[in-house]
Formats: structure tokens, C-alpha cells, sequence
């Protein structure tokens, strides 16, 4: 029987943590959970775990490149939804 070896993940993720979004943007994480909190940042929340889409940070970075511009992130967030119990 052989032995399961470990796999070595090489792709780039496709979520980070609040942690690694705030380190990559210079801030606190207080303030990146804040934005999601009030729907200016996208986020994912999984069983109470908040993760932001690789996607969405290469998306807005990409547009702020291209148009030369300041891109307000809210404009990535979509709108909350509101309780429905």
C-alpha cells in the first residue's frame, strides 16, 4: 500500500483572509472589517469567517491601473441584503 504524499498547493489562492487584505493594503484589520461591515468592500462569510475573493482585489486593482484612477471599493461590494427572519 502506498503512502498519500502532501500535495504542494503552487496556484495563486482565490480567497484571502481580512489579515492578508489589510497587510496588502497598508491598514489595520479593523478598518478592512469595518468596510465589510458597512458593504463598501466584498467579502465572503463562511460559518462566521469573513474571506475576500482574490478576484475582487485583482479586479479592483487592475481597473485603478488601467483608468489611472481612484477606485472606490463599495462600488465591488454588493448591496446587503436585508434579514428575512
Amino acid at each position: 500500500m502506498s503512502k498519500l504524499e502532501p500535495v504542494a498547493v503552487t496556484a495563486a489562492p482565490r480567497f484571502y483572509s481580512v489579515a492578508q487584505v489589510a497587510a496588502m493594503f497598508g491598514m489595520s484589520t479593523m478598518t478592512v472589517y469595518r468596510a465589510i461591515a458597512a458593504g463598501e468592500f466584498p467579502a465572503v462569510k463562511v460559518r462566521g469567517r469573513l474571506i475576500i475573493p482574490a478576484k475582487a482585489i485583482e479586479a479592483i486593482a487592475d481597473l485603478a491601473v488601467a483608468e489611472q484612477t481612484v477606485v472606490d471599493a463599495s462600488g465591488w461590494a454588493p448591496a446587503q441584503r436585508g434579514s428575512t427572519g
